[in-house]
């Protein structure tokens, strides 16, 4: 049970975030159950509930998303349950049905995904596993919504005579229909449907000529609608049929009624858990909309909120187009209570507002929309005086009502209890008034309590100043263009800028200044002081911040600068390789083919295979000396230059593909030579020279020595004709 009052969740706008939540559920449990979301004050239950909330926001960006947990509302079928002798409608059992079946698909995928989703599958083993109702109202209910014929032997037997009724009514029906038809006793639209039965369409005029039962007629009564006498003795069997078929499902119905009874508490807490899912989904879909994160939980009473977005304010401005700012605080053993002065319309009140409602939204299990760095703890009590609180209804004025609120503080608060006071002090004379709040906030410094308070009293800000475990802080204002930055710094008290704000909206000079003299100087003094040193504070974050970007650049440019020298500086070297890699298979081709040309000449094959066999011993024994992981480099590398080089050697190709063109289009106008044999040739494409050893049907075997070729004597050109 919660312990944080009503009001202070009013007070933060807690139920707009609640309507939010209940907006983005899918089922209306889900809805009425979001608008009785409470926050908590047990670490592991916040935990549990932030845990969960954050493995449903990661299934939104993983393959793994979470099945569907819709489902219809069964209050009023376990209502039903409840009550001996009562009967489910087959809407009810098909509600009841899909509930479990939904359930037990959640349950499979949780446990085949629980290393992804550890949280949610805990929660979802609260529930067991049950397939025999849903089995149960399978056996009985068809997906149509209809009792199976085969629920029971007798329902099946009444159906199939009922079919078989069915037919003779058809049947005597058509008979009579052809024989009156004939007859010409039949309007032109034959027959007709009255109270679900057929009936001829007869002429006023024949009507005594046709046996069977009047059941109407047409609205000129130029028509009389008759059931044929044939027809009308196995109607009445089929109705006899159809209260039997209607007896016989409700007693069915009754039975698997009175099966499901025992289970009507597991069919509640499966209810109870699928609105629990559907809440979770619809606060995993609101903190996306809202750049939520889960923040850390400390232990130690320390909160660090960094860029921290007021969220009703974040999704106002981000469908406006507005730019919202974040805010950064910091609430620690050391530093318990933050006094915020500056300027009216500063943001000092949103700030508050800010940092309760985080507060309130981390204990009731919500995500916050913070830097991942943030860290929150938990409070007992949440104290709020924030707005014009008046009571007309108990007579009471601003500053009473907020003197008996300050009662209810004194009461209640402790080391784990967080005030934020709006406005601290106001509502009485400044002096008196004043001294009251500083009295206050004393006490609530002597009981450990942490809080954030806005003031524009300048009591309350030295006090802060001189207590080790407070500070003040300030919203930036622009002293040149009058104009808020929504900008906190701590550390520094800030000036309210009465006069400048004064001058800016068209007070005339003389009047603020006749204003000045009536306060004591020393007031003035000590106001333009703290205004002149947040202008320097201003100055300095300028000077800060442009330093900053100039050597973010500066670095920047250094980076690049080294990064394209190492390129170049590995290009220069890939390509070195490659030139010697390129002149070594060069040197290595040479000795080839200088043992090719002695075989050629002599056509002795033990010098050739030993002069082949030396040069691979020879580059082997180099290869030796390289280590494995020197040669995977070199591949690499090797690699890295060939992708360099093949882009180039693309453009050759491309100039070489239009230079063979050209080329070949020029041998197409000469003449082609006349091959014999043994004439030496070579391939058009090729470098090596063979001589012709057969010639036959525009064919030729081309010798080359170590083998011969078969190839077409267009892609043949002459070196040397035969002596």
């Amino acid at each position: 049970m919660s312990t944080i009052h009503t009001k202070t969740l009013e007070d933060l706008e807690f139920p707009a975030v609640l309507q939010h939540i209940a907006s983005r559920c899918n089922t209306e449990l889900g809805k009425v159950k979001a608008a009785e979301i409470v926050p908590a004050t047990n670490q592991e239950e916040v935990l549990d509930k932030l845990g969960q909330t954050s493995e449903y926001l990661s299934s939104f960006s993983n393959e793994n998303r979470i099945p569907n947990h819709g489902f219809d509302n069964i209050d009023k079928e376990l209502q039903l349950l409840r009550i001996e002798n009562t009967i489910l409608e087959i809407l009810g059992f098909r509600k009841l049905g899909n509930l479990c079946t939904t359930v037990n698909d959640h349950k499979k995928f949780l446990k085949k995904f629980k290393t992804y989703y550890p949280l949610l599958f805990a929660t979802s083993e609260k529930v067991p596993v049950n397939t025999e109702i849903p089995n149960h109202i399978n056996g009985v209910i068809d997906r149509f919504g209809e009792v199976k014929d085969k629920a029971s032997e007798t329902l099946w037997q009444v159906r199939r005579q009922i079919n078989t009724v069915k037919g003779k009514i058809s049947q005597s029906f058509n008979a009579a229909l052809s024989k009156y038809q004939g007859a010409e006793f039949l309007d032109d639209i034959r027959e007709s449907v009255v109270e679900n039965r057929r009936v001829l369409a007869v002429k006023a005029m024949y009507r005594k000529k046709i046996k069977g039962t009047v059941m109407g007629s047409s609205k000129t009564g130029s028509i009389v609608y008759i059931e044929p006498e044939l027809t009308l003795a196995h109607s009445r069997e089929l109705n006899n049929l159809e209260f039997d078929e209607k007896e016989e499902v409700q007693r069915i119905l009754k039975e698997l009624t009175d099966l499901i009874r025992p289970h009507a508490a597991l069919l509640g807490s499966f209810q109870e858990y699928l609105a629990h899912i559907d809440i979770t989904a619809a606060k995993a879909k609101y903190a996306h909309e809202i750049n939520a994160i889960k923040p850390s939980i400390s232990e130690d009473k320390t909160m660090f909120l960094r860029d921290a977005y007021h969220p009703l304010l974040f999704l106002s401005n981000t469908l406006e187009g507005k730019k919202t700012w974040p805010q950064t605080i910091n609430l620690h053993p050391e530093n318990r209570i933050i006094v915020i002065s500056g300027p009216n319309a500063g943001g000092k009140s949103i700030t508050l507002k800010t940092i309760g409602l985080l507060q309130v939204m981390v204990q009731s299990g919500l995500l916050i929309p913070v830097h991942e760095r943030s860290t929150m703890c938990l409070f007992d009590k949440i104290l709020t005086d924030i707005g014009d609180n008046q009571s007309i209804e108990n007579h009471l004025s601003t500053y009473s009502y907020r003197l008996k609120n300050m009662n209810q503080f004194l009461r209640k608060c402790n080391a784990k209890t967080l005030f934020l006071i709006d406005e601290f002090g106001t509502g009485s004379d400044p002096e008196l008034g004043g001294a009251l709040a500083e009295t206050f906030l004393e006490v609530f410094y002597e009981r450990e309590a942490y809080g954030v308070i806005t003031t524009h009293y300048s009591n309350l800000k030295l006090l802060a100043n001189e207590l080790p475990h407070a500070t003040n802080a300030n919203m930036v204002f622009n002293a040149k263009t009058l104009e808020p930055t929504y900008q906190l710094v701590l550390g520094q008290a800030g000036s309210s800028f009465t006069f400048e704000v004064a001058q800016k909206n068209g007070i005339p000079y003389s009047l603020v200044n006749r204003a000045k003299k009536k306060i004591e100087r020393g007031k003035v003094r000590f106001d333009a002081t703290i205004a002149k040193l947040q202008k320097e504070r201003s100055k300095m974050t300028q000077t800060g911040n442009r330093l900053q970007e100039e050597e973010s650049k500066a670095r920047e440019e250094a980076i690049r600068l080294e990064k394209l020298n190492t390129k170049v500086k590995s290009k220069l070297e890939n390509y070195q390789e490659l030139y010697d890699h390129n002149q070594r298979m060069i040197y290595l081709g040479d000795k080839v083919n200088t043992a090719a040309q002695r075989y050629f000449q002599d056509n002795k094959k033990r010098p050739l295979i030993s002069e082949l066999l030396r040069i691979v011993e020879t580059e082997n024994s180099k290869r030796k000396r390289k280590s494995a992981k020197e040669v995977k480099v070199q591949r690499q590398k090797k690699a890295a230059v060939e992708q360099e080089v093949q882009k180039e050697v693309k453009v050759i190709r491309e100039k070489k593909k239009i230079a063979k063109k050209k080329a070949e289009v020029q041998k197409k106008n000469k003449p082609r030579p006349v091959f014999k044999i043994g004439d030496r040739v070579r391939m058009i494409d090729g470098k090596a020279i063979g001589s012709i050893d057969k010639l036959e049907k525009n064919k030729a075997v081309v010798n080359y020595g170590l083998f011969t070729t078969n190839v077409s004597v267009d892609q043949l050109e002459l070196v040397t004709p035969k002596k």
